[in-house]
């Protein structure tokens, strides 16, 4: 499976410390693997089209995906830090999934 990460996705795990970005990899690169079968607790269903990537460590990172036309796109990422996904974030995913659907 192909996968795309948008550059708002790039830049975060360029900016991540070493450590955290290279777990971040081997995430994306077992999503890559595993594709839909990839569950709790490394990924997560959020809706029907929207799955997180569950990055844990000393800072939680969370990365939003959807699959579309056999490829995985990752098109969100930012650092957890309460229990809930905060509602500032949970917008600007609902909003950048529209921008992938339509396109």
């Amino acid at each position: 499976m192909e996968i795309i990460i948008k550059s708002s996705v790039e830049k975060f795990i360029r900016k991540s410390p070493k450590k955290i970005s290279s777990k971040i990899m081997k995430m994306i690169e077992l999503l890559g693997k595993l594709e839909y079968k990839l569950s709790m607790p490394y990924a997560k269903k959020i809706t029907n089209n929207i799955y997180e990537l569950r990055i844990r460590g000393k800072q939680d990172v969370r990365i939003f995906y959807t699959f579309k036309k056999n490829k995985a796109i990752l098109f969100h990422a930012f650092i957890k830090k309460t229990n809930k996904i905060p509602k500032r974030e949970l917008k600007t995913v609902l909003r950048k999934i529209n921008n992938i659907e339509n396109t």
